[in-house]
């Protein structure tokens, strides 16, 4: 952090006093004293402070999950296909990664209620359920509802048609279980048949007349057909991440395949809508006597108005795939123990930019794989810095771990969009907050010379506020993203780039006649701005 006085400032030298508190500091110079005025007049007021807030995707300190005795762990559970740690621990570059060894199945027990009533019960007794997180309280599994090869055997509407009721549905497989026709065959008359139709007619037009209700109808979305639906159960884990199942019993069910066909053959009683109300895990195994009172009222409450297979309290398997896990749990699980998690990492557009140690390298890799598939479709790209900084251009030697190739990405930062090529230019979106700061201080009369100005992020960001900016860079890929972000914000009008070195610049822009409506000076050059600063000597002496 620069920091400058009055005292420390005449017409041949300044002084700077450096105070080191706290990195990445933005070297801001307010002029508030009118142009061409005397040394000792001349009022040089520090903006310093770092407030700077990362963007950085950073997951909360891992935790040994073998102390934990509550919640979902790899730790737990039975595992259908065991995670082989060794071939992961060999140091060799492992890149491919088993998703089928973070499964896990857990037994737990939960209440079958009827649909109706399952909110209701749900907040009644929270406090006994199983409360996972990004894991529903409410399970839906096949056949809670109306069977779906059930439905084949419905009658399908005529094309055109729109679906029927269910009330309709079941009236016509009752018929065709009597052995009646769909129809009673005989035709109505004129007369009849008008008024079925002014009776089926609605806000919504004729609901049973096909050719009028195409007309007047939005067509229905489609359903993905058997082939394209996701695994797993509607309403359980939205992304694949978790899976309930109904541990049935045996004598709970009926042969089928005489009434409907070999292919039906034993399933289970239909009880109604119902739901599964998923209990506490310490519940599993428990017989209706061991539970908490709370749940046994429930029972007490509801024996007389529901059937008791309607109600019921039944074993179930819940399974967590990959995708339940988070980043810091699976890497937990496959790195060596006493490893340091790498669970944070800078985020630039679609890339994550990743600083590995030491230690990581041979498992970088693995690691990358799996900060991609934990933050898809947000990340894309996952980078690591190779080398330190060392060029003129401050451009940093990333290597492509995961994802595509293109290190080309768009930020949006301020409500405006930057294009940014990472192998060619420097970005840190760690100053994000910083920048912010630093723009709350201009006004609109400003005039603001920024000397390092990159692809822009402070210079179109104020342009936007300030009267004039002057933008100047070293870097000539900086410079051409820097006139590109400025027409792609539409706001070439109030920038004047240049591309030269900074001293140059300094020395050029305030013996030019710019210099006279210039206020503010910002200089964003880690560890190297205080050396420009000799550059300023006599730029506010009369001619």
């Amino acid at each position: 952090m620069i920091r400058l006085h009055p005292s420390e400032i005449n017409s041949q030298k300044m002084a700077a006093k450096f105070s080191l508190l706290r990195p990445h500091t933005l070297p801001v110079f307010t002029f508030y004293s009118p142009p061409r005025v005397a040394a000792d007049k001349f009022l040089f007021t520090p903006i310093l402070s770092y407030a700077a807030t990362s963007t950085t995707t950073a997951a909360a300190a891992a935790l040994s999950f073998s102390n934990i005795s509550y919640g979902p762990s790899l730790q737990k559970g039975h595992s259908p296909f065991p995670l082989e740690l060794p071939k992961y621990h060999s140091g060799e570059n492992i890149a491919s990664l088993d998703e089928a060894e973070f499964t896990r199945v857990f037994d737990i027990s939960a209440l079958r209620v009827p649909s109706d009533i399952c909110s209701t019960l749900e907040n009644r007794i929270r406090g006994h359920l199983l409360n996972w997180p990004r894991v529903k309280n409410i399970a839906r599994v096949p056949g809670d509802e109306i069977d779906d090869q059930l439905k084949g055997i419905f009658p399908n509407p005529a094309d055109g048609a729109e679906t029927e009721d269910e009330d309709d549905k079941l009236m016509a497989l009752n018929r065709r279980i009597h052995g009646k026709a769909e129809g009673d065959g005989e035709m109505l008359n004129e007369v009849l048949y008008r008024d079925k139709l002014a009776r089926n007619f609605n806000s919504q037009g004729y609901a049973k007349f096909r050719h009028l209700a195409r007309i007047s109808r939005p067509k229905k979305k489609k359903r993905i057909s058997g082939g394209g639906q996701k695994n797993g159960v509607k309403g359980v884990g939205r992304n694949d991440v978790a899976i309930v199942e109904v541990a049935e019993d045996e004598s709970d069910s009926e042969d089928f395949s005489g009434l409907l066909g070999e292919d039906f053959g034993r399933r289970s009683k239909w009880r109604g809508s119902t739901r599964l109300l998923l209990l506490d895990e310490k519940y599993a195994n428990k017989r209706i006597e061991e539970l908490p009172e709370a749940i046994k009222v429930v029972f007490q409450e509801h024996e007389n108005e529901c059937r008791r297979s309607a109600f019921e309290l039944v074993k179930c398997k819940l399974t967590l795939l990959y995708d339940y896990w988070q980043l810091n749990e699976v890497l937990e699980a496959l790195l060596p123990k006493g490893t340091i998690i790498p669970s944070s990492f800078e985020t630039v557009g679609h890339i994550a930019h990743l600083n590995l140690r030491e230690e990581h390298l041979q498992y970088k890799n693995l690691i990358a794989k799996v900060v991609l598939d934990k933050n898809r479709p947000k990340i894309q790209t996952v980078v690591n810095k190779v080398d330190a900084i060392h060029n003129d251009y401050r451009t940093m030697q990333l290597e492509v771990l995961a994802g595509n190739n293109s290190l080309v990405t768009t930020v949006v930062e301020n409500g405006l969009r930057f294009h940014v090529d990472l192998a060619a230019v420097y970005w840190n979106s760690r100053l994000a907050t910083e920048r912010q700061r630093l723009l709350n201080c201009f006004t609109p009369r400003d005039v603001v010379c920024d000397v390092f100005a990159g692809v822009g992020p402070i210079a179109i960001s104020a342009a936007k506020k300030v009267k004039r900016v002057y933008a100047n860079d070293l870097n000539p890929c900086a410079v051409e993203y820097l006139e590109r972000n400025c027409v792609l914000n539409k706001l070439e009008r109030q920038i004047e780039v240049f591309n030269m070195d900074g001293r140059r610049f300094i020395e050029t822009i305030f013996a030019s006649q710019r210099a006279q409506s210039i206020t503010q000076v910002v200089m964003n050059l880690p560890k190297d701005a205080a050396e420009y600063l000799d550059a300023f000597r006599g730029v506010f002496q009369g001619p």
